[in-house]
């Protein structure tokens, strides 16, 4: 018998797009290179590379990937809900609508649950032992941050059902509906200055990147083998550049296309239409390379890989930021000197500085890997609202958690999430509690 990944690798159908594995794959990996080369880490505190050297700011053009992560989430979720309505009995959309939640989160919620539990229980015991200053205490509030892409990302499934009935019925319409709330939203916000409308957009702004998913996974985004097939994807990796450039020079929109520290304006929290076209550009290009990556992946080796790495992609996740500031307090336990960022001293030291965080991001990859393999799932009687009050909470609980992080629990230290002061442990305890009900509200009874 071969390896798991192997059999797997062998025992996939031709019909499957094995490039939106790919996508998912490469957009996360370049996030976590992305997050350690940005780290500019001193004895003092974390900073940022791209507000130390602006220069390299346009590279956040090719290296801000999340549209494409949630492009590839509307084409799979498309996919997986109708699979199941074709599976439900006659009026039972409602229990679909739980087993859909319940199966598209298991891999995301699982590993997401782990790491919050362990870094929770971690903090309590350094804070309780005295610690929590300097790197350890910097480390506390940020190895959470990444978790506002799974509060996104769970708003995403949990709005699947009714976006694809707009996407059904509209087409390209419904796209332009959300895109054309985008714009609204930012003449709202930067011309008659409305307070608070700007956070409109992380709902609008996403999603109009996820419903170009379901475009795709009708086929209407074109990329086939001729060129005609190209016509589509060019003229939307053109338009959405052109516009995002254009946005960026005449307007309030800042270079960079991720957040920089001490902005007035960021396009990404909360999002801008120029993040938009930016993965409107991004989405096109990614589709012009649709037919030469397709050939690549057909070759055995080259799928095995994808495989391998798409089984741990989450967790590795999760767990890359533990890795990266770990081998930074690794190196100031050591007195091993810390370089000015940016210095040829620095750059030289990079090289290293990665590997390692490579290897130790691979160790704790092997220790809760387990956690992201879903348990077989099968089409269920479960209960819709239970299921939408599950998602509701383990979204908010993450979401608030990713802004006040884990540092001074013992003090209550809080942020706010949607003008509500949320503290460390309330949020911990909202995603737990919402995780339980979207898994006891998906899992029913089987559907024979």
């Amino acid at each position: 018998m071969g390896s798991p990944v192997r059999v797997l690798a062998e025992a996939t159908p031709d019909t499957r797009d094995r490039y939106v594995d790919l996508l998912r794959v490469a957009s996360l990996g370049a996030v976590v290179l992305g997050h350690w080369m940005m780290a500019a880490v001193t004895p003092d505190g974390v900073g940022n590379l791209l507000a130390v050297v602006p220069a390299l700011q346009p590279l956040t053009w090719l290296l801000q990937v999340m549209p494409v992560f949630f492009f590839v989430g509307g084409f799979a979720h498309a996919l997986s809900y109708r699979s199941l309505l074709r599976k439900r009995p006659e009026g039972s959309t409602d229990s679909v609508y739980a087993a859909f939640l319940r199966a598209r989160l298991q891999r995301l919620l699982r590993p997401t649950m782990v790491f919050v539990l362990v870094w929770g229980v971690a903090a309590l015991l350094i804070q309780l032992l005295g610690g929590g200053g300097g790197l350890t205490g910097v480390t506390l509030r940020l190895v959470t941050q990444p978790l506002w892409f799974i509060g996104i990302y769970l708003a995403m499934v949990a709005f699947t059902p009714p976006l694809l009935r707009l996407h059904e019925r509209y087409g390209w319409g419904a796209f332009a509906g959300l895109a054309g709330a985008a714009a609204a939203v930012d003449v709202l916000r930067f011309a008659a200055g409305v307070p608070y409308v700007e956070f409109l957009n992380f709902a609008f702004v996403w999603l109009a990147v996820h419903q170009l998913g379901f475009l795709r996974a009708d086929g209407r985004l074109g990329a086939g083998p001729g060129l005609a097939d190209l016509r589509r994807p060019a003229l939307l990796a053109g338009g959405g550049l052109i516009t995002a450039v254009a946005l960026v020079a005449a307007g309030p929109y800042p270079l960079s296309m991720v957040g920089m520290p001490g902005e007035k304006v960021s396009n990404m929290a909360p999002p801008t239409l120029a993040l938009l076209c930016h993965g409107l550009w991004l989405v096109g290009a990614v589709e012009l390379l649709r037919a030469p990556a397709a050939r690549l992946l057909a070759r055995p080796r080259a799928w095995r890989t994808v495989v391998a790495a798409n089984g741990v992609a989450m967790t590795a996740f999760l767990w890359h930021l533990t890795a990266m500031l770990g081998v930074y307090g690794a190196m100031l336990a050591l007195d091993v000197p810390l370089p000015e960022p940016a210095t040829a001293a620095w750059w030289a030291q990079t090289p290293l500085r990665l590997a390692v965080a490579a290897a130790l991001t691979a160790v704790l990859v092997a220790a809760f890997r387990t956690f992201e393999r879903p348990a077989p799932t099968a089409a269920v009687q479960g209960h819709g609202p239970l299921a939408a009050l599950g998602a509701t909470l383990t979204l908010l609980g993450v979401l608030g958690l990713s802004m006040v992080g884990f540092a001074g629990l013992l003090e209550g230290r809080t942020a706010l999430l949607i003008a509500i002061p949320v503290s460390a442990p309330a949020a911990v305890a909202m995603t737990l509690c919402g995780w339980l009900l979207v898994e006891r509200a998906g899992r029913g009874r089987a559907v024979r």
